[in-house]
């Protein structure tokens, strides 16, 4: 099963992608769903914002009133962090009853605010981040009736774009028109999530490219981000997990592939990471070589027995 995580700032449309998405057949786990549905009336989520919050953040009929308590959490850090705190691990536990609940065959789509700000992100074999501009999406918060204000702490309250670029596998731009959004999306879909989702059932690795190609100063970035995808991936298995070969060295010209050296203490470590890396995107190629699925993003990723130091 291929899990995508999407997720972008408020007012950047990635509620569009999502929708999109599920057109084309993926499952979506939407995190605002979820999270609305986890602090509805007598549920233990509501009880804990309201010993944290106080009962004012209640509507007459003992609903959550989302504007009170977005206007105590929202302006302050330590309030924010609190809010989290309760919500987050309830979200956790209900989005992976959805998922255990879904057929291999199904792409998962987990759409999730604050994946980027959750440290989410190694969790997914593919992190799409929407974006637009932040006064783009302030005018976009004021049509839907939001003002300047809350808009502008909103959106000061989540990840920055440098943030965001860090753990972006993809990042669609929706500075443009809605349809055209729509048209990246569905191109997305087709091109790059159907083929990995079909490699990786089939435990089927993407082919290394041949030609040496200019140097891409991006390949550093894209190599920290795949290392602390293998990490998460591998656990305690691993001793050891860094960004090695010719596109590790900052300007030197190479071919466009990625390549990690995942080191475990014993055998019986190695072992065991066949599993794990493949729901993170990397089949076994041979016996200590695995690659992965991802056409968009070729990478090997090679483990050996020893210890992190040489």
């Amino acid at each position: 099963m291929l899990r995508i995580g999407l997720t972008g700032g408020i007012g950047a449309g990635k509620s569009t992608v999502s929708a999109t998405f599920a057109e084309c057949g993926g499952v979506i786990v939407d995190g605002d769903v979820i999270a609305r549905e986890v602090v509805e009336p007598g549920t233990e989520g509501l009880a804990k914002l309201v010993e944290a919050f106080g009962d004012d953040i209640l509507l007459p009929d003992g609903a959550l009133d989302r504007p009170a308590l977005a206007a105590k959490a929202f302006g302050d850090e330590e309030q924010r962090a609190t809010l989290n705190g309760i919500v987050h691990p309830l979200v956790a536990q209900r989005r992976a009853e959805i998922i255990d609940s879904v057929s291999d065959e199904k792409v998962i789509v987990e759409d999730i605010p604050l994946l980027v700000e959750s440290g989410m992100a190694p969790l997914f074999p593919l992190v799409v981040i929407v974006h637009a501009d932040p006064d783009v999406r302030v005018q976009r918060l004021i049509k839907r009736g939001m003002a300047e204000s809350d808009a502008r702490a909103r959106i000061a309250a989540q990840a920055t774009d440098e943030q965001r670029h860090a753990v972006a596998d993809v990042w669609l731009d929706n500075s443009g028109s809605e349809s055209e959004l729509v048209d990246r999306a569905g191109e997305l879909w087709r091109e790059r999530v159907m083929p990995f989702a079909e490699n990786l059932r089939a435990g089927r690795a993407v082919d290394a490219p041949s030609a040496v190609v200019a140097a891409d100063p991006t390949w550093q970035e894209q190599g920290r981000r795949i290392v602390e995808r293998l990490k998460t991936a591998c656990g305690h298995h691993a001793v050891g997990v860094e960004h090695v070969g010719p596109t590790a060295v900052p300007g030197r010209d190479a071919r466009d592939l990625i390549e990690v050296r995942v080191t475990v203490a014993s055998p019986e470590g190695a072992a065991e990471l066949d599993g794990p890396l493949l729901r993170a995107g990397y089949p076994r190629v041979d016996e200590s070589r695995y690659a992965s699925a991802d056409p968009g993003r070729p990478t090997n990723v090679y483990v050996r027995v020893g210890d992190s130091r040489g």
